[in-house]
């Protein structure tokens, strides 16, 4: 039995990290605050929560268990908050978001970084 909760919590602790690691990359690569809010709001919020699941699964019917049911209702609550919170702040402070043809117009999806490169484009 211990064996099967064992496959279960890695089938839930693996994808969680992929997607905690698949959101911290996606605030590394996005250009914008609002962008990097998404990633990190919606992708870590899945990624917490399928951690925390396999956490669960593999404390058993425990009272730890039960702080971690409380420590996932704060992560699914709190995360959109603060998202929520965060965008209404830079909304604020007029942040303006990066529109596709800014991002065409500037070449800033030439390399990994964001950064222009010093390619010329041709007159026509």
């Amino acid at each position: 039995m211990e064996m099967i909760a064992d496959a279960i919590s890695w089938c839930l602790i693996v994808p969680g990290c992929f997607f905690l690691v698949t959101g911290a990359l996606g605030l590394l690569r996005m250009p914008d605050v609002y962008t990097r809010m998404h990633a990190a709001s919606v992708i870590e919020t899945l990624g917490a929560t399928l951690l925390v699941l396999g956490l669960i699964v593999q404390a058993g019917l425990t009272l730890v268990a039960l702080k971690l049911v409380f420590v996932l209702a704060l992560l699914f609550f709190f995360g959109p908050v603060a998202s929520h919170a965060l965008a209404q702040a830079a909304l604020h402070a007029d942040v303006k978001p990066v529109l596709a043809e800014d991002r065409r117009s500037r070449n800033l999806d030439s390399g990994p970084t964001g950064l222009a490169g010093s390619k010329e484009e041709p007159s026509p």
